[in-house]
């Protein structure tokens, strides 16, 4: 491209020659100018917009962080009144978690002195509400690790309560106070009689209870059978071990339906009635022996008896 300039300050008119490169770099020096006057424009109209809007928006970030830190607050609030509210239905529960205690432990024969122990206070509380105060997340802690520690503590009384019913549980398990036979053991009593064959005074060592033959016999308590066999005056013989060298004997049956070694509850049927070795005629001999020596049956079988006797009404 050819451009001819022509002044009067010129003699002759010039003549330039301009080539694609100088159209490039008249384009690109339009475009620079263009883009800086560009960014000039929007640097001022931002740093005067910012200098106007930002106080609003400020007080409105504020207002709305505000508002965000009371919703917190009262959500908190909430929960620790819902928490407080649970508390106290706890401390009420544990209350009577206390009178029932009270009433196994007079049932157990546990003394209050034993159930003091676990105790941390046994004051009396009560008293009129006065302007009731919302509690604190601390105050709110220590009065939910103080009632822990009260659960604790009943816990470990119910436990040893617990303990002390299972023993004497166990202990009455093992006495022989349930009837062997649903009959009257007064036909021969315990003690001094004539005897049936000889004539002559001597020691009965047990009680008879006269039954028809087959009838079943069951265990007085629970133990061990240590003699299940047959005896030149006892007849077909039954003795169980129930500890403490407490023993009880079922003599002159007519089966015998336990082995030696066997673990027996109280109860269970072990014999028929009979009338093997001297006897004069089908009766259960009933004996109950303590490190040995004869004891009178009268005590257990009368225990037995009380027992028994409602649970045959409510039947």
């Amino acid at each position: 491209m050819h451009i001819i300039l022509v002044s009067d300050r010129l003699a002759t008119a010039r003549s330039i020659t301009l080539t694609w490169r100088h159209a490039i770099l008249f384009a690109g020096a339009l475009f620079s100018s263009v883009l800086v006057l560009s960014s000039l424009f929007s640097y001022v109209t931002v740093r005067h917009a910012a200098e106007i809007r930002l106080p609003f928006l400020q007080d409105l970030l504020r207002a709305m962080n505000a508002e965000e830190t009371q919703r917190s607050k009262d959500f908190v609030r909430e929960n620790l009144n819902a928490m407080a509210v649970k508390l106290g239905e706890m401390q009420a529960q544990l209350m009577r978690l206390d009178t029932i205690g009270e009433r196994l432990a007079g049932m157990a024969g546990v003394k209050p002195q034993e159930l003091k122990a676990f105790e941390s206070k046994s004051d009396g509380r009560g008293g009129p509400l006065v302007l009731p105060e919302a509690m604190s997340p601390t105050e709110l802690q220590r009065a939910v690790d103080a009632l822990a520690h009260q659960v604790e503590a009943k816990s470990d009384a119910i436990s040893m309560i617990e303990s002390r019913m299972l023993e004497d549980r166990i202990r009455k398990s093992l006495l022989p106070t349930s009837l062997p036979v649903e009959a009257q053991w007064n036909a021969s009593s315990y003690g001094w009689r004539v005897d049936p064959f000889t004539g002559e005074r001597a020691l009965h060592e047990g009680v008879d209870f006269v039954a028809t033959p087959g009838t079943a016999i069951h265990a007085a308590a629970a133990g061990v059978v240590i003699s299940a066999e047959r005896h030149p005056d006892y007849g077909n013989l039954v003795e169980i071990d129930h500890g403490k060298d407490l023993t009880t004997r079922y003599a002159h049956t007519s089966r015998i339906l336990v082995k030696v070694g066997q673990l027996v509850k109280r109860g269970q049927k072990i014999a028929e009635v009979g009338s093997t070795g001297r006897s004069t005629g089908p009766h259960l001999h009933f004996e109950v022996r303590i490190h040995g020596l004869a004891q009178n049956p009268d005590r257990f079988l009368r225990m037995a008896q009380a027992t028994q006797r409602p649970v045959a009404q409510h039947n």
